[in-house]
């Protein structure tokens, strides 16, 4: 198909989503819907219009491509979603949630849909600061970064750490956190499962996954990972905006896209190798 008759299956619902309609890939089994502003469109649409131009001969697919593939997946509940963060991927678009129905048998399961990244995070910090305040320090508060957050391939880590009490970190997830001083006892209100797995069992994690872990506690990580002073130029929602103590544009934030390092990757690839044994 041509862009323009590739476009024709994408509706803009709202200033900030578009729905994939069923019929932009075969199989589709519901509609795919991702959330972006107008600069972030134009680059979603442009990654389809260069697909399109090239034949879809070479390269990753587009994001559009992936939402709607996951949206042909089996025992797929709702929609195929993507968040503003949304660019192509391995199989998954980045960016790309969906939920299954467990109960349905032929429903997929996957370790690995997005990528290797088992438990990455994002969060953004609050400060009371503002813009003409930063600005002037801009340089030192960068080198101050750079000087006391790992980051980068091979890089090691800050937070002295035993196999044990690696352990205890798996086991205890943000409690571990909050009881050595890496966290605020709020910060377990905002995360999932309030930060801990009651479930969670260290023995099920590999020792060669601990061993890359051991020497990273601490790290930010490689590639697309990130710790990043931002500034408020515009509020869209005032009341979500003022919950997260966000109310005046030129308000200092902090956003942090952590990695899982090694342990997280090596957790994968053995959920990967388990699950290939099981479909063999």
């Amino acid at each position: 198909r041509t862009y323009e008759e590739e476009c024709s299956y994408i509706e803009n619902r709202d200033p900030t989503s578009y729905t994939i309609k069923r019929g932009f890939v075969p199989n589709m089994r519901v509609p795919g819907i991702f959330y972006v502003n107008k600069f972030l469109a134009g680059l979603t649409f442009e990654e389809l219009k260069q697909h399109s131009e090239r034949g879809r001969s070479g390269g990753f697919l587009p994001a559009v491509k992936q939402i709607a593939n996951v949206a042909s997946l089996p025992g797929i509940v709702g929609n195929s979603i993507a968040l503003p963060d949304v660019h192509s991927g391995y199989g998954f678009a980045i960016g790309n949630v969906a939920a299954f129905d467990v109960n349905d048998p032929k429903a997929i399961v996957s370790p690995g849909g997005v990528g290797f990244d088992i438990n990455c995070g994002v969060r953004l910090v609050r400060t009371n600061l503002t813009e003409a305040e930063v600005q002037p320090l801009k340089e030192e508060v960068a080198q101050a970064l750079f000087d006391h957050i790992p980051v980068g391939v091979g890089g090691k880590g800050i937070i002295p750490v035993d196999a044990k009490t690696l352990d205890t970190a798996l086991e205890m997830g943000i409690d571990w956190c909050v009881r050595e001083g890496y966290a605020w006892i709020e910060d377990k209100e905002r995360c999932e499962e309030n930060g801990r797995m009651l479930n969670a069992d260290p023995s099920k994690v590999s020792q060669r996954a601990k061993k890359r872990g051991l020497p990273q506690m601490g790290t930010l990580g490689a590639g697309n990972h990130y710790a990043e002073i931002q500034v408020v130029d515009e509020i869209f929602d005032a009341f979500a905006a003022k919950k997260m103590g966000i109310d005046k544009i030129g308000q200092v934030v902090i956003m942090i896209h952590s990695g899982s390092r090694g342990l997280g990757h090596q957790v994968a690839t053995d959920a990967l190798v388990e699950m290939e044994k099981a479909m063999a």
